[in-house]
């Protein structure tokens, strides 16, 4: 794997870890030294004050991935085995929040937004303290500005109006990938994510340099029921392709090699997706309606449940590739509990939503199971899928697959369509408009969170660029 970071390598060793504890049946026996054997007495500790601050947080960003949160800690002194212990004999995760911020790791970020450096001249014309609207300006013996942060309300009137540039803007990284400002600090000081405005587009899980930002985990009672033997069906999102450098039924292989009774496409769910969209649309725009956009990104439809309800008339109603799919699947398996696996946050929360799926594994998940399992790919059995789907199915990975597929589908090359790509508070600008005067550039519009589409998605395996040209690559061989 390419990692671009090192949150992303801490977190790919502590699940990898804790999965090959489970491997060996030794979990229960050896979770509680794992924080002192990741960052031994002697060992240097960057980033935190002491080893034992490092060894907190390595135990607190354990809870989710066992499938709790910081809130399920009621007494400092229960170890960890106990949680281990709770997650392995848990029949049902009842948790409502998805996400999770560990206050131990996230204790670094600036209290403000704006500091003055010391490029302050100290000048007659005092910009900043005139236009300081809670007066919070101060200067030294010096002459040179000083910001009294106890008052300041990070405006950013001072930072607009210095003629030296001197005050300098310094970004809280989470609160500023955040496009509906559902990330915030509370009042001591940690970030608390409020997910009544959380559309889970999962921007800040990476951006956080602390890596203090956690999904709710359900890969050890994923792994459990392998273990106890109960039918369980993989159904694997089209960007599969775009994950491993291995051939795809190498990687199918190796999946099912944990234990699943099938591997199945979303892609074929796409197929029907395809199909209803582009009759839908059809029907949409003969009845008058001027514009109609896609239905596929989760993300994007919890942006208009919560942010812009007045875009929900224009949303297709058509269901995503993922509930087609696992339709299918429970025709064929009807006693089998269903596991989607993909890049995304918030399929997390549509598959809350609907009964026919049962758990969410994600891509950056599946790769830390295989490495604990050391489950080696290219040496796994192949796998191949029983229903092969067309290359536009698989190409609702990326962004302007759909509109590509429903093009192609009504035989309609010269439809008019945009692409919405990458949800940022532009983007968001950009739909609430759309929503409010009832008109779109084009009749037919294609929403995505992730800029590049699913792809790109925050729980991707490989690297994004790298794996944008694999996805191309594997797409001409269909």
């Amino acid at each position: 794997m390419a990692f671009t970071n090192n949150v992303m390598i801490v977190r790919h060793k502590l699940l990898a870890k804790l999965v090959k504890l489970w491997k060996e049946n030794s979990l229960l026996d050896s979770i509680d030294r794992l924080p002192i054997e990741l960052s031994p007495r002697k060992s240097k500790v960057i980033g935190r004050c002491c080893v034992h601050k490092e060894r907190a947080v390595w135990k607190y960003k354990t809870l989710p991935l066992l499938g709790f949160d910081m809130g399920d800690e009621t007494d400092e002194l229960t170890p960890l085995s106990e949680y281990a212990k709770r997650a392995l004999l848990r029949t049902e995760n009842t948790k409502e929040n998805l996400l999770c911020v560990i206050d131990d790791a996230c204790s670094a970020c600036v209290p403000v937004n704006y500091e003055i450096t010391n490029l302050c001249r100290g000048c007659v014309a005092r910009s900043c303290y005139m236009n300081c609207p809670k007066d919070s300006i101060r200067f030294n013996q010096h002459g040179q500005a000083e910001i009294d942060h106890d008052t300041c309300i990070s405006c950013g009137k001072c930072h607009q109006s210095c003629p030296y540039h001197a005050i300098v803007y310094i970004p809280i990284p989470c609160e500023e990938v955040c496009p509906v400002k559902a990330i915030s600090k509370n009042e001591y000081g940690v970030e608390h994510i409020d997910e009544t405005k959380c559309v889970y587009c999962g921007k800040c899980i990476n951006a956080c340099p602390f890596g203090a930002i956690f999904e709710i985990s359900q890969v050890f009672d994923i792994l459990q029921r392998l273990r106890n033997r109960e039918p369980m069906v993989a159904i694997v999102a089209p960007s599969i392709l775009a994950q491993f450098n291995a051939p795809t039924a190498k990687v199918y292989g190796a999946i099912r090699s944990l234990g699943f009774l099938d591997i199945v496409e979303v892609a074929q769910g796409a197929m029907e997706t395809i199909r209803h969209e582009a009759g839908e649309l059809k029907e949409k725009l003969e009845e008058g309606q001027p514009f109609m956009t896609t239905s596929c990104c989760p993300a994007y439809v919890q942006l208009a449940e919560k942010h812009i309800p007045d875009m929900k008339k224009y949303i297709s109603s058509t269901g995503s590739p993922m509930y087609y799919t696992a339709k299918i699947v429970k025709e064929k398996y009807p006693e089998a509990q269903v596991v989607f696996i993909g890049p995304c946050v918030a399929k997390r929360k549509e598959v809350r939503m609907n009964p026919d799926v049962d758990f969410t594994l994600t891509f950056e998940e599946v790769a830390s199971i295989l490495s604990g399992m050391d489950i080696q790919m290219e040496e796994s059995q192949p796998f191949s899928v029983l229903f092969t789907s067309v290359r536009e199915a698989h190409g609702f990975a990326q962004s302007g697959g759909v509109i590509h597929a429903v093009k192609r589908y009504l035989k309609e090359d010269d439809l008019p369509s945009v692409q919405v790509s990458d949800l940022t508070r532009k983007n968001i600008a950009l739909l609430r408009a759309y929503a409010k005067t009832g008109k779109a550039p084009a009749p037919f519009v294609e929403v995505m969170a992730c800029e590049g589409g699913c792809v790109t998605g925050p729980c991707v395996h490989g690297d994004k660029a790298a794996g944008q040209r694999q996805l191309t690559k594997e797409l001409a061989k269909y």
